[in-house]
């Protein structure tokens, strides 16, 4: 199994009035791991050529994050289905590997000229199922009771 694995410096325009990385900007995050992810799998292009909307997102926040700590965004695909999959992301803090987000997207593979859902691709399918976790590895795991 591989995990797409990103480095994000976050800078100090995306923190908020209490200092910390303000909600927003993890899921600028995501977006950026996610785009980076069909780059590798080989599916970006230009934009007239783009077959994938974003049908659900959403991001637990476990720990805040802070401007000047590094953060890496470390993705897999939890889910292939018929004409979707679904990637789940973890945000951590790099120089310690603190848990900081979990993040969750469903994809639908998509034709803009029909506006119509399709059928992932063979080619597709196969790559995107190298990055395939078990359920078990997928499970979010629970914040801590203290946070």
């Amino acid at each position: 199994m591989k995990t797409h694995t990103i480095t994000v410096n976050p800078r100090f325009c995306e923190t908020d009035a209490f200092g910390h990385l303000s909600n927003i900007s993890y899921f600028i995050y995501l977006e950026e791991a996610r785009t980076r992810l069909f780059d590798e799998l080989s599916y970006v292009g230009r934009t007239d050529e783009w077959h994938f909307i974003l049908a659900s997102t959403k991001c637990d926040f476990i720990r805040q994050a802070f401007f000047g700590r590094r953060l890496r965004v470390e993705t897999n695909v939890s889910r292939i289905g018929n004409k979707s999959f679904q990637c789940i992301h973890r945000i951590v803090e790099e120089e310690t590997g603190t848990l900081i987000a979990l993040g969750e997207a469903v994809v639908v593979h998509f034709n803009f000229h029909t506006q119509t859902s399709e059928p992932l691709p063979d080619e597709l399918r196969a790559r995107l199922a190298e990055y395939l976790v078990s359920t078990e590895q997928a499970a979010p795991c629970n914040p801590p009771k203290n946070v």
